[in-house]
């Protein structure tokens, strides 16, 4: 397989009128900030959404984005095996921030960390509690042994269960009054 296009942010601006612009983060991320114009359809969701994609990709190019551009790549590549082309961004929003360029956020979102961090905090966290607990309970140690084992097979495999888990937590959904899935791939179908 070869890799998709990865465009850098000043490239990515140049033509951002070109590309309907996909935000693959999970809602919550997404409310917090995103590429002015992007669509949210978190990664867990591309599948469902690839008809919808095919019809967009139809009038124009597709750009991927996520935070620092880890899930937008493996979206390019769930596209490309759907026989859909897309580029990424490269740096994800946090290049494109970093650079001086605006994010959106709408009105009611409130700051979400971007998932990366928050995998990070919960494997941590179950670490330090696993060898913790394993002080009384050595049992327990195992719990610190899964998560190395789990973080070892997700940067194998490039997925994450337990980012596909905290998505699902209340604050990384999306506010009430952001548009849901549905409407998101209304507009793609056009």
């Amino acid at each position: 397989m070869t890799s998709p296009l990865s465009l850098s942010p000043a490239q990515a601006a140049a033509r951002i009128a070109e590309f309907t612009v996909i935000d693959v983060r999970a809602p919550g991320e997404y409310a917090s900030g995103h590429v002015p114009g992007a669509l949210n359809i978190p990664l867990d969701r591309l599948s469902e959404a690839v008809p919808a994609l095919k019809s967009a990709a139809a009038r124009g190019p597709l750009l991927m984005v996520c935070a620092s551009g880890v899930r937008s790549t493996r979206a390019c590549d769930i596209l490309a095996a759907a026989g859909i082309d897309a580029a990424t961004l490269s740096g994800g929003t946090s290049a494109w921030a970093g650079e001086g360029r605006d994010l959106h956020h709408p009105a009611g979102a409130r700051a979400t960390w971007p998932m990366e961090r928050q995998v990070r905090l919960a494997a941590g966290s179950l670490v330090v509690a696993g060898l913790l607990a394993g002080v009384r309970f050595p049992a327990a140690r195992w719990i610190s042994a899964g998560i190395g084992s789990g973080l070892v097979f997700s940067a194998v495999s490039n997925t994450c269960g337990m980012a596909a888990a905290l998505s699902k937590l209340p604050y990384n959904r999306a506010p009430r009054a952001a548009a849901g899935p549905d409407d998101t791939l209304h507009a793609l179908r056009g």
